[in-house]
């Protein structure tokens, strides 16, 4: 789940921005740009923008033309916080867990090792032991503004299910399920379907106990024992009668079944290495201790085995793609993964629906740090806040395609057309027929967040609460098996 490149610059934008993370009456609505676009202040401002610098001990012919070996770090939305005591405080554990890495190695980490202990550390990692989504947790999800997107998921689910030829079993994985919400609105929507849903057996990609938990009561889980000779215990979901199970990783989930897989929001928190152009090169950005035991960023003197992956990138980019920048972000997790997924797809049959912020092309510097709906230095009190980073959609691409010859990918399109052509529109209308002023109006603004850009024009209610639409910010692409066919709505 990050977002430096945040992607309204105007004062009206960055105040539109601001608002986004206000709670509606219904569901809370979207902050930053979905799962993760808070209520900052701002994006960036050119005017505003701190130089840190780095050590770089590689040659320089001293050119003007030679790129700088400082690091641009960009301040202008992070939140102030007020003044405080210069006295020592004690670091948490999660803070001595880092600097003991450093010491121990004696040397910087990876911004990707950084990231990862700090999201999912088994004791003190972000996501690990809280609820971190809603109006209050530190941000909010495309799930948590409507039921209408999951329920649109839904559609596109049994579609899919339809173009395999409606097998009897089929696993449903979802990646990074955060509250649950998005799969509990799929369930019930498609719970008059008893074909498909009594096909399903859910499988919930979740690392967090506390997530599991809510994930369980939100799906109305119960447990059955002494199911069957084969089958001594089992968790329903009561919503559809489903059974649902729980992994750790995509590859403890059961093979051999035709596979459906979501992921929503789940590759912008997957850890990325950051590299910068420097005098001798592509230099890789590192986390290390200052003197005064605080965290820096450096510039690691020599190749890391992250050159590989951002050698790898090259080959899929243009030359004049890479000429221009003097950031770039990789995510080897985000490519493996990709591939895991086409291998089981290859395989299995199937098809796999990713929906996050990117871009279709290469990312320069999006990582980014949000604590309580405010943008933080990354730095800044690691385990405290959400870091994630745009997706790179044309990794994604290539990626499966390299995996395997016996799938194709499509798109990515916006989340807008996505939506739309799956028929949120009617799915809006309907739900408009039968219910308060109230609903309506949480109805209208939910929707407007899914799908419209920019600040709603129908909106009559409070400046800080006007939804934001971020239906153009967020890419949808799809990785089927070509047994299958192109899938809804891509053709």
């Amino acid at each position: 789940m990050l977002r430096r490149l945040l992607l309204l610059q105007t004062p009206a934008a960055r105040r539109a921005l601001s608002s986004a993370c206000a709670a509606s009456p219904s569901r809370p609505l979207l902050p930053r740009g979905s799962s993760r676009f808070c209520s900052s202040t701002s994006a960036r401002d050119p005017g505003g923008t701190f130089v840190e610098h780095v050590e770089d001990d590689g040659p320089t012919n001293g050119s003007a033309s030679q790129p700088s070996a400082a690091i641009s770090v960009d301040r202008s939305a992070l939140y102030n916080p007020p003044e405080h005591s210069h006295e020592p405080t004690a670091d948490s554990e999660l803070v001595k867990h880092l600097k003991g890495i450093i010491k121990f190695r004696g040397g910087p980490i990876s911004v990707a090792e950084y990231m990862e202990e700090v999201l999912t550390n088994p004791k003190a990692g972000f996501y690990i032991n809280r609820d971190v989504f809603g109006a209050e947790g530190d941000f909010i999800t495309s799930p948590e503004v409507s039921q209408m997107f999951g329920e649109m998921i839904g559609v596109w689910t049994m579609c899919m299910w339809e173009q395999m030829g409606q097998p009897s079993r089929v696993n449903l994985v979802e990646l990074g399920p955060g509250r649950g919400t998005l799969m509990a609105d799929l369930l019930r929507g498609t719970s008059k379907f008893k074909r498909f849903t009594e096909a399903l057996h859910i499988h919930m990609v979740e690392c967090s106990p506390t997530l599991r938990k809510l994930q369980h009561s939100n799906l109305k889980c119960i447990e059955e024992e002494n199911v069957s000779q084969d089958v001594g215990h089992r968790t329903i979901s009561t919503l559809a009668g489903t059974p649902v199970t729980w992994h750790a990783s995509l590859e403890q989930v059961p093979s051999g079944l035709p596979t459906i897989i979501i992921a929503h929001e789940f590759y912008d928190a997957l850890p990325i290495h950051q590299f910068q152009r420097a005098s001798r090169g592509w230099s890789e950005k590192m986390v290390d201790i200052k003197e005064d035991s605080s965290f820096r960023f450096v510039l690691s003197p020599l190749p890391t085995p992250a050159n590989l992956y951002l050698m790898k990138r090259f080959q899929w980019a243009a030359d004049e793609e890479i000429e221009k920048l003097n950031h770039i972000e990789i995510c080897p997790t985000a490519m493996d993964l990709t591939q895991t997924i086409a291998k089981r797809i290859s395989s299995d049959g199937g098809g796999a629906l990713i929906i996050d912020y990117g871009l279709n092309g290469v990312i320069s510097d999006s990582l980014q740090a949000i604590r309580k709906h405010k943008f933080v230095d990354i730095l800044d009190d690691p385990g405290s806040a959400d870091l994630s980073a745009y997706v790179d959609f044309a990794a994604v691409k290539h990626s499966a395609e390299e995996a395997s010859e016996d799938v194709l990918v499509h798109g990515p399109i916006t989340q807008s057309q996505f939506l739309g052509a799956l028929g949120i529109n009617f799915r809006v209308e309907a739900l408009l027929q039968n219910c308060t002023d109230k609903q309506a109006e949480s109805l209208r603004a939910g929707y407007w967040q899914l799908v419209g850009e920019g600040e709603a024009p129908f909106w009559e209610g409070p400046d800080e609460q006007v939804p934001i639409g971020m239906g153009t910010r967020y890419l949808v692409t799809a990785i089927v098996n070509k047994k299958q066919g192109v899938p809804v709505p891509f053709s």
